[in-house]
């Protein structure tokens, strides 16, 4: 249980948390150039150090083609130093889904599978990704993802472990966000906070490995950490302060202060 001052200094903040927040492609008609990356570590590093970007074409040629399906692939298998994001025309319709890979502008086609996607993803990212982990933990998550939404939270627990166990190349840290999850739901809250703080670890710019802190804190009834870790989610995503979960969080932090007030 928190004490009254914890209490009294994260209702006297809460608030805060929900007040307002303060390409251009080659030429179209040059030819595809392929993803051939050098695998070398020091040009991995020197990629990684210039912050890799994949924005991947979602109009109506490609979108036709699975580009949405690719944009969610890559982003399910990016490691944290690889950004992934949607975009208009690339100008390139007829080979698609078609995306382009910054800051070296280099432009691929036919990307609608989930093996060319992996595939793009270890060309990128140099020795020790391996396309057939990564792949394989991903198809874990899902099916973890699916046991969870149907409220199966041991079984989702376990798929999700697997998944942790493979040792993927990409997505470690969505995986431990789910898990954290999983795990919160079974009422184990401190196994749920370890996989929460692994998320951020991993990736320090995730919101949810924050989110899912502030989950595992308020089930404690820690509820000055369940402030500042859900304060620190919106530092590194205030969009997320429009959100109906988000706001039913801090709805249900002050319904707990609140609660807490009263009995002290």
């Amino acid at each position: 249980m928190a004490t009254i001052a914890a209490t009294a200094a994260a209702s006297h903040t809460f608030h805060s948390l929900l007040a307002p927040a303060s390409l251009k492609p080659s030429d179209p008609k040059s030819p595809f150039l392929k993803p051939s990356f050098p695998k070398s570590p020091s040009r991995t590093r020197s990629l990684i150090k210039a912050e890799i970007e994949i924005r991947v074409c979602v109009n109506k040629s490609c979108s036709r083609l699975g580009s949405r399906r690719t944009l969610e692939t890559l982003s399910d298998l990016a490691p944290p130093d690889v950004t992934v994001k949607s975009c208009g025309c690339l100008g390139r319709c007829g080979a698609g889904p078609n995306l382009v890979v910054l800051p070296e502008a280099a432009f691929i086609g036919n990307c609608g599978t989930a093996a060319r996607a992996s595939e793009l993803m270890a060309s990128l990212c140099g020795g020790g990704w391996d396309p057939s982990k990564s792949l394989a933990a991903l198809a874990l998550r899902k099916m973890g993802e699916g046991e969870l939404e149907k409220g199966n939270y041991s079984e989702a627990e376990v798929l999700l472990s697997q998944a942790i166990d493979i040792k993927p190349s990409g997505g470690l840290h969505i995986i431990h966000k789910c898990r954290s999850a999983a795990r919160l739901a079974l009422g184990n809250y401190s196994s749920a906070l370890e996989d929460a703080k692994e998320a951020s670890r991993i990736a320090p710019s995730y919101p949810q490995a924050y989110i899912c802190q502030g989950d595992a804190f308020l089930a404690m009834d820690e509820f000055g950490e369940a402030e500042n870790a859900y304060s620190h989610a919106l530092s590194v995503d205030p969009s997320i302060r429009r959100s109906k979960s988000f706001k039913a969080r801090v709805a249900k932090l002050q319904e707990k202060l609140t609660t807490a007030s009263i009995s002290s």
